[in-house]
C-alpha cells in the first residue's frame, strides 16, 4: 500500500485538531488551504554506503540518479492519481490578509540510481577488500526509492499579493522554508535478490521554495513553485537480513499545484495592491 493511503488521511485529521488544540492563539487562525499537484526532480550525485555486519560494508561513489515521473499512469487510468510523482499541501493562514501561513508539505518524489554506471566501488564484500572502478550492473546492485523518496516538511510561508481585481483575478508570489523527515520505501536488488522494503523514517530534509500563485476564481488557485533542498538518508532499510544504506544529496524540483482556500466564514482583508 502506498504511503499516501496512510499519510493524507492522517494530515486531514491532524489539521483540524491543531486548530482546536489552540497551539497558537485562536485569533491567529483565519482560514486554511488545500493543494494537490505533481513534481519533477533533479539530483546531485551521491556516495551510497551499504552495510550488513560482516557480510558486506561497501560504498559506490558519485552515483547518478534520476526521477521517475510516471505521468502515463494518469492517462491509463484517471483513478491512479498517486502513481506519478505527486505533491500535496495543507496550510493554515496566520492573519486575515492571508500573507503568512504554516504548511504541512509532502512531495512523493522518486529516486532511481542509473544502471550500468562505471563507478568507484570501495569496501569489503564477504571479507574481500575492494577498491576499484567497475560497471554496476543491475544484477549486482540496483537501488531506488520509487514508492517514494517521500519528503515530508513543515514550512513557514509568506505570500505577497502583487495584483488583484475582479476582471483578471489575483496574482501573488510565495516564499517558503522548512524542514522535516524523509520516509522512503527503498527497493534494492543485490546479487540478484530483490527486496522492496517497508516505509521507514530514514533521515531528515531541509528546503526552500519560491513560487507564483494565480487566482482565476475567488478561492481556487494555481501555483507554480521552484524548490531546492538537501536530504540526508541516514538509515534506509535496504537489503534483507538487516542491511542498511545511507546517502545524502541536494535536489531541485518544479512543482505545479491546484489549490482551494477555505476561509472559515470571514472575508480576507485586502492589502494595498496594484489594481487590474
Amino acid at each position: 500500500m502506498k504511503l499516501s493511503h496512510y499519510l493524507l488521511p492522517t494530515l486531514l485529521f491532524i489539521t483540524p485538531s491543531l486548530l482546536q488544540a489552540q497551539i497558537f492563539p485562536k485569533a491567529h487562525f483565519n482560514g486554511m488551504y488545500l493543494q494537490w499537484g505533481y513534481n519533477r526532480e533533479i539530483y546531485t550525485r551521491s556516495d551510497i554506503h551499504f552495510q550488513n555486519g560482516n557480510q558486506y560494508d561497501f560504498t559506490i561513489h558519485d552515483a547518478k540518479a534520476v526521477d521517475k515521473p510516471d505521468f502515463d499512469g494518469i492517462w491509463n487510468s484517471p483513478l491512479d492519481i498517486t502513481i506519478p510523482q505527486y505533491s500535496y499541501r495543507i496550510g493554515v493562514y496566520l492573519n486575515r490578509q492571508n500573507t503568512w501561513a504554516i504548511e504541512l508539505n509532502f512531495d512523493h518524489a522518486k529516486y532511481v540510481v542509473n544502471d550500468d554506471q562505471r563507478l568507484r566501488l570501495s569496501g569489503q564484500i564477504a571479507g574481500e577488500q575492494i577498491d576499484k572502478d567497475t560497471v554496476i550492473h543491475r544484477q549486482f546492485l540496483h537501488f531506488e526509492h520509487t514508492d517514494g523518496a517521500n519528503f515530508f516538511h513543515i514550512n513557514y510561508v509568506h505570500q505577497k499579493f502583487l495584483l488583484e481585481g475582479k476582471r483578471y483575478g489575483k496574482l501573488s508570489y510565495l516564499l517558503k522554508g522548512g524542514a522535516g523527515v524523509v520516509i522512503p520505501r527503498t527497493d534494492v536488488t543485490y546479487m540478484g535478490q530483490r527486496l522492496n522494503n517497508k516505509f521507514h523514517v530514514a533521515g531528515y530534509i531541509i528546503s526552500a521554495e519560491a513560487g507564483i500563485r494565480y487566482y482565476p476564481l475567488r478561492n481556487f488557485f494555481l501555483e507554480l513553485n521552484m524548490k531546492g533542498g538537501y536530504a540526508n538518508y541516514l538509515n534506509s532499510l535496504a537489503i534483507e537480513g538487516g542491511g542498511k544504506a545511507n546517502h545524502q544529496f541536494c535536489y531541485g524540483s518544479v512543482i505545479l499545484l491546484a489549490g482551494y482556500d477555505l476561509n472559515f466564514g470571514h472575508q480576507r482583508q485586502h492589502p494595498a495592491v496594484a489594481p487590474l
